[in-house]
């Protein structure tokens, strides 16, 4: 399996959900990250952290809330949003990078 840093730094986008399971709105938008990576197949990558599980990283992207979605390409950060988010929104973000 591939590394966190390896699975950023490439040139498929890719979705990163910090969430938390005791977390009411990250169980709201799991059907909806679900949704969003099979509309895009090979052309996204989503990963799910568990801030409780992963706090390394959860501190090292300064997490403070959950859900919290950050969108990577190339090892860059290109969008970065707390909270809960429209389908079409995170669709947007990412259709952008596509």
């Amino acid at each position: 399996m591939s590394s966190f840093k390896e699975i950023i730094k490439g040139n498929t986008p890719v979705l990163v959900d910090f969430h938390a399971t005791w977390c009411g709105p990250c169980q709201t938008m799991a059907p909806i990250i679900d949704e969003i990576k099979q509309h895009y197949g090979d052309k996204l990558r989503v990963l799910k952290i568990d801030v409780d599980k992963n706090q390394q990283a959860s501190a090292k992207y300064k997490v403070r809330g959950v859900p919290t979605f950050l969108l990577f390409k190339s090892g860059e950060i290109h969008w970065r949003s707390a909270g809960m988010q429209s389908r079409n929104n995170l669709m947007k973000q990412i259709d952008q990078l596509i």
